[in-house]
Formats: C-alpha cells, sequence, structure tokens
C-alpha cells in the first residue's frame, strides 16, 4: 500500500519538468518576439503621419505609446501588464486586445479543430487502403494523389477552390464566416451557414493535412503487415479487415499520434494565409493585419497565444500516445 503510494506521489512530479519548460518555451517566446519586433523596419508611428503633424506632435505620439522608453522597460511594462491579463490597447484597430482575441481566436479554433478531423480521418483511411494495396493499382493511385495534395502550397489549393466552388459553380461562399442577414433567422440555419463557410478552408488545410498523415500510415501499414504476429493471427482466422483494423491500425497510429501535436502549430501557419484568403476574422487574419500596420501589443498577444495552443496541443499528444501505446504507461 505504501509502495503504491509512493509510485503515484512521485509519478505527479513528473508533471514538474513539463510545467517548468512550459513556462520557459512561453518566456522565450515574448523575448524572441519582441526583439524581432525592435529590429524589424519601420516606425509603427508612421501611420499617425499626416501632412499637419509637426515633430513635436510625433514625440508625443511615440511617448504615449511608451516607444521612447528602453527596450528592457518597454519588455518589463508589458510583460507584467500580460501576466495579469491585461494584452494591452491596439495601435491600428483602437480598441482593447482581449476583445480582438476574444472574437478571432473561437473562430480559429473552429477552423483548426474541424481541419485537424479531417486531417485524421481522412487520412487515416486512405493510409489504410493506401498500405494494404500497396501493390494494386488503386494503392498506387492513392499514393500518387495523396504525393500531389501533399506538394501543393495550401495558397495555390485556397485560390483553385475559390475560382471552382464558388465563382464557377456557385456551390459555396467564398469568404467570411457566416452570411447578412442572418439575425433573425432560426439557430438550424446559422449552423447549416456556418458548416457551408467552413468547408472550403477547412477542405483546404485538412487535405493537405490528411496527405502527409496518410503517408506515415501508409508506410507503417506496409512495414506491420509483413510482421510475424499479423500473419499469425490471420493463421488463427481472423479476417483480413479485423486483423489491419485491431492490431496493424492500432499500432499504425503511435507515431501520427505524436505528429498530431506538431500538426497544430503547422495548422496555425497554414491558417494565416487560408483565412487572408476567405477573409475569414481568426487569428491569421488578425495576425497579419497587425504586421502590415506594425501593431506590437496585438503581434505580441497573438504570437503568445498561438504559442499556448501548441503547448496544449503538444501535451494533448503526449495524452493520447499514452493511450494508443500502453507500453508507455507501464514504463511512467
Amino acid at each position: 500500500m505504501m509502495l503504491n503510494r509512493l509510485f503515484n506521489k512521485n509519478r505527479n512530479y513528473t508533471f514538474l519538468p513539463r510545467i517548468l519548460s512550459t513556462v520557459l518555451v512561453l518566456f522565450g517566446v515574448s523575448v524572441i518576439n519582441f526583439f524581432l519586433f525592435h529590429l524589424s523596419p519601420g516606425d509603427p508611428t508612421n501611420q499617425y503621419f499626416g501632412p499637419r503633424m509637426n515633430k513635436e506632435q510625433i514625440e508625443q505620439k511615440r511617448e504615449q505609446l511608451g516607444l521612447n522608453e528602453p527596450w528592457y522597460k518597454q519588455y518589463a511594462f508589458w510583460f507584467s501588464n500580460f501576466a495579469r491579463g491585461d494584452f494591452g490597447y491596439s495601435w491600428s484597430k483602437h480598441r482593447a486586445v482581449r476583445g480582438i482575441l476574444n472574437e478571432a481566436v473561437p473562430a480559429t479554433l473552429q477552423l483548426t479543430l474541424s481541419a485537424l478531423f479531417v486531417n485524421f480521418i481522412l487520412g487515416s483511411i486512405i493510409g489504410i487502403f493506401a498500405g494494404i494495396w500497396s501493390h494494386r493499382l488503386i494503392g498506387r493511385f492513392l499514393n500518387g494523389i495523396t504525393l500531389l495534395l501533399y506538394a501543393i502550397p495550401s495558397f495555390w489549393l485556397a485560390l483553385i477552390f475559390v475560382l471552382v466552388f464558388s465563382l464557377k459553380l456557385q456551390w459555396l461562399p467564398p469568404s467570411g464566416m457566416s452570411s447578412l442577414f442572418l439575425d433573425d433567422s432560426t439557430i438550424l440555419k446559422q449552423v447549416m451557414d456556418r458548416i457551408r463557410h467552413l468547408i472550403l478552408p477547412v477542405a483546404v488545410l485538412g487535405l493537405t493535412g490528411a496527405a502527409a498523415t496518410s503517408r506515415y500510415i501508409r508506410a507503417h501499414m506496409m512495414k506491420l503487415m509483413s510482421q510475424s504476429y499479423i500473419q499469425q493471427a490471420m493463421a488463427k482466422g481472423l479476417s483480413k479487415w479485423q486483423v489491419t483494423i485491431r492490431h496493424a491500425f492500432r499500432n499504425a497510429l503511435v507515431p501520427v499520434v505524436t505528429l498530431l501535436g506538431l500538426y497544430f502549430p503547422f495548422l496555425l501557419g497554414g491558417a494565416l494565409v487560408v483565412e487572408v484568403i476567405f477573409a475569414w476574422p481568426g487569428m491569421g487574419r488578425v495576425a497579419y493585419e497587425a504586421i502590415m500596420a506594425s501593431d506590437m501589443p496585438v503581434i505580441m498577444a497573438v504570437n503568445l497565444i498561438a504559442a499556448v495552443m501548441v503547448v496544449i496541443g503538444n501535451f494533448i499528444s503526449d495524452i493520447l500516445y499514452r493511450y494508443v501505446d500502453p507500453r508507455i504507461q507501464a514504463l511512467s
């Protein structure tokens, strides 16, 4: 009994290095982004320039924005406010950054989580068939399609989708998050309208990610199907599909689950381009507009929130990795 309590107690201590590393990562991200902003060319006060502004007014504006202070004082002021939950005030939109993020973060999560679902489901299905039929024509065809999707840039695929499905066929809306004049409609109509606006951007992010996922699963399925325990399971009378799903596919998920935590930052990076093309009001579009306007409070807040999402994604992938591979639980 005492040994069990001691084991559980020591097991909880394994979270302390994870927490400390997370804090250090977020601190490092904030420092790097702060210095990158200060090393970038241009002056944030340029957007306030006008033909009637004199030098005294410009200096007064720099003092109002805190740009006349040394860099370490600027960083200490920003970090202390951020630690208290105060993200600052947008220099370009002239509103609180927290209000901007409250609107942008849910929109980005809808897009990225939906794309991650499409990535995993579609990539798993294609990877299974491409792996077990690797020597057939259909397996080679699936392998070629995934390789093509993996090589296509997301912005080019997004533009093609808009051209074909929105402008030519007029099946789906080309941009935005919802249609106009839907405030008085039913909840069902609003949900269906949101789904219609989600299809194209989710398809772009999900298909490019599913191509990479399917290639990983295909490679591991080809390797696992030739293992002795798979052949032994088939010799005992189990069907090929039972062996494929119960034994081979679950073992093939081990490296893929590890990659899911790494897919999330790639999805956030791809969402920046996709959100700009589809005019999706998420963090990517907010970051793009802030970069164009040299809006430091918004840039710093968006980058740090994205870093938090990446850390959470990696933590979830670790938990799923323990569920998929019970040997990790035995060693922990």
